[in-house]
């Protein structure tokens, strides 16, 4: 078996499409992504509860084209957004005393350490819309509204690194699992050498776990640099360090082992070597394109997230961006594992049953 693994980890170094797929192409991402940075000017704001909305600061700011508000979503899970980085200020408009003709309102805002690069742009555009109320509304007279001095919560940047490179990890995975694993075991059978294999004294367990154990070998080294790239390069985030470290590649192992299980189902389906790209294809591309690789799903209506979230590529993505800056541990995406075995069950299920030894 270590004979093989041996010689099989070998044949995918001498690669070109092995490397490319599994490494090449996913380091080409994170390096566009991670000088790319933060992203645009957009600005995600929540109003806080007390907020009176019922002036013309609020409907000035809720068209307003840049800005986007929240809305829906529990306080606790705003305030933790908002020191992680992902919304940028709470905002509450407050009536100033009856007594008081102008300034009628004060505009308080709660933003994190994590929000300094954006804060500042949503300054200028309270200030902008403040300065427009009062030239078209309010001619002549002292401001409708003023902008107080803001709070600042400790937090921590989410940087566009963080959601990028677990999805490009996942990308590698999925990839080497389906492609790598497809074109293997078919050459092999295509060329007749799994057939000795086969007529050889060695279990047929050991045949496939040997190929098995160099394709996992292989991808568990590009992970290792994939992320090590991210976290020495882009500061990615590692919450806890080598705990966050190691629990990623647990659950990288964990995902390659399902995504191989579509491998050899496709390799077993496909009648020549060009039909396997289709097949593989029709796996990986809904995965890539709906499994919170490139941009997250939050968008899609709620039919599709729903088709989102049965993917096992989306799970994966999911467990591996909690772990890594929600600092969650590996117990924490219990459900997200489970939701993979399941899925491993039932693909290796379909594999023993259309495998083929020639």
């Amino acid at each position: 078996m270590f004979a093989i693994a041996k010689g099989s980890f070998r044949a995918i170094l001498r690669s070109p499409s092995a490397v490319v797929f599994s490494l090449g192409f996913p380091l080409i991402f994170i390096l566009v992504f991670g000088f790319i940075g933060g992203g645009g000017p957009s600005i995600r704001v929540a109003m806080s509860p007390s907020s009176d909305t019922a002036n013309w600061v609020y409907y000035a700011l809720e068209k307003f084209g840049n800005v986007k508000l929240v809305t829906g979503e529990p306080q606790d899970k705003i305030l933790s957004d908002v020191r992680k980085g992902r919304i940028t200020a709470i905002i509450d408009i407050t009536r100033n005393p009856a007594d008081s003709a102008y300034p009628r309102y004060t505009i308080h805002t709660t933003t994190s350490s994590a929000c300094m690069d954006k804060f500042p742009l949503l300054e200028t555009v309270l200030k902008t819309l403040n300065a427009e109320i009062d030239k078209r509304a309010f001619p002549g007279r002292p401001s409708f509204s003023t902008l107080a001095e803001p709070v600042v919560l400790p937090g921590r940047e989410y940087r566009m690194i963080d959601f990028i490179l677990p999805g490009m990890l996942g990308f590698s995975l999925l990839s080497a699992g389906i492609f790598g694993v497809a074109f293997l075991f078919f050459n092999l059978r295509q060329t007749l050498v799994l057939k000795r294999f086969f007529a050889t004294p060695i279990r047929r367990t050991y045949i496939v776990l040997g190929e098995g154990l160099s394709r996992v070998t292989f991808q568990m080294i590009t992970a290792v640099v994939i992320i090590g790239i991210g976290y020495l390069s882009f500061h990615f985030t590692l919450v806890h360090g080598w705990a966050t470290f190691l629990d990623m590649l647990l659950l990288s192992f964990i995902g390659l082992v399902v995504f191989m299980g579509f491998g050899f189902i496709v390799s077993s389906v496909a009648k020549n070597e060009s039909s396997i790209p289709p097949f593989a294809n029709l796996v990986t591309m809904p995965q890539f394109l709906l499994g919170g690789t490139f941009f997250s799903t939050d968008a899609f209506p709620g039919w599709l997230q729903t088709f989102c979230n049965a993917l096992p590529l989306k799970q994966l993505n999911d467990a591996m961006r909690d772990v890594a800056f929600e600092g969650a541990h590996i117990w924490d995406v219990k459900g997200q594992i489970g939701y993979l075995l399941a899925w491993g069950i039932l693909v290796y299920a379909i594999a023993i049953k259309v495998f083929k030894w020639e």
